[in-house]
């Protein structure tokens, strides 16, 4: 799974991640880790972004996630 993360967002406390995985490209954005001070810690959302990746890639190989269907115009 390629998996690319984009920048921490103050005001809402997450980062922007797609996933791509079998052919299927997945973005969402993943709550972020933060340390003790409240600063962006991203090691740790490093860490809880493959977390949330093996959970995509579950759904992907289960058909629940899938690239939308092209439109028939």
């Amino acid at each position: 799974m390629k998996i690319t993360i984009g920048k921490f967002r103050t005001a809402t406390g997450t980062v922007p991640v797609t996933f791509e995985h079998e052919g299927v490209r997945h973005r969402r954005d993943v709550n972020a880790c933060l340390t003790d001070a409240g600063k962006f810690n991203a090691k740790a959302t490093a860490a809880r972004v493959e977390e949330v990746a093996l959970g995509v890639a579950h759904k992907i190989e289960l058909g629940v996630i899938a690239n939308p269907e092209p439109d028939p115009a």
